[in-house]
């Protein structure tokens, strides 16, 4: 099965090698190599199985085009070849639809190693990418536990919550109408449980381990 290509580049350099990429597989077919979004646009409501797209055109964005290639041509797929190695403009891309994202650095025949993995339902991406994606994920990720996660009561887990918010013992008590002394010594089990001795290091530590959301 011969599978269409359409390529969206405005740097001839980068262009002509991305053509030899596709010429190097018997099974892709260029249609039609061009530098705008404006040209792309001419031919997306054509038969497009796969679009090359730069991120950044002369008259206009690629995650733009990527949005509109899965409109008007929604069996399209789509690979990002840029120069853009950055978390946001990575996230962009695939939120907006892109299954592949690879650097400009790549050979020709990586190039087109990639369109074929892409067709197959892989989504590749560039080593330096996938790395950078993983290192951000690593860093945002709440840090895991070195044994089990303590276990704290449904009171003690409400207790943490309302002080996390900034209520005082004695709001907190009167919020949830038991003693002063009774939240005292719910807060005194918590940080045994949770090995701190402060309210910082109890909020801390409860986020890292999922115990409680200060989104909530």
């Amino acid at each position: 099965m011969v599978h269409t290509v359409l390529i969206v580049e405005d740097e001839a350099r980068t262009r002509q090698r991305l053509e030899r990429a596709v010429g190097r597989v018997p099974d892709l077919a260029l249609i039609a190599a061009v530098g705008s979004v404006r040209e792309a646009r001419a031919v997306l409501p054509e038969q497009v199985d796969l679009m090359l797209v730069d991120l950044g055109l002369p008259d206009g964005d690629g995650v733009d085009l990527i949005r509109e290639a899965r409109r008007l041509a929604p069996g399209t797929r789509t690979m990002v070849i840029t120069v853009f190695a950055d978390e946001q403009h990575v996230m962009r891309a695939i939120r907006a639809g892109a299954q592949g994202y690879l650097l400009k650095d790549g050979s020709a025949q990586y190039l087109a190693n990639a369109m074929l993995e892409l067709l197959a339902g892989g989504s590749p991406i560039s080593p330096a990418i996938a790395r950078h994606l993983l290192q951000s994920v690593q860093q945002a990720a709440p840090r895991l536990p070195d044994g089990p996660v303590p276990q704290l009561s449904a009171r003690e887990l409400e207790i943490l919550s309302l002080i996390a918010k900034g209520f005082r013992v004695p709001e907190v008590a009167e919020l949830l109408k038991i003693a002063d002394r009774t939240v005292t010594t719910h807060v005194q089990h918590i940080y045994r449980k949770l090995e701190v001795s402060s309210r910082s290091e109890a909020i801390y530590e409860a986020v890292n381990l999922g115990l409680i959301d200060l989104k909530g």
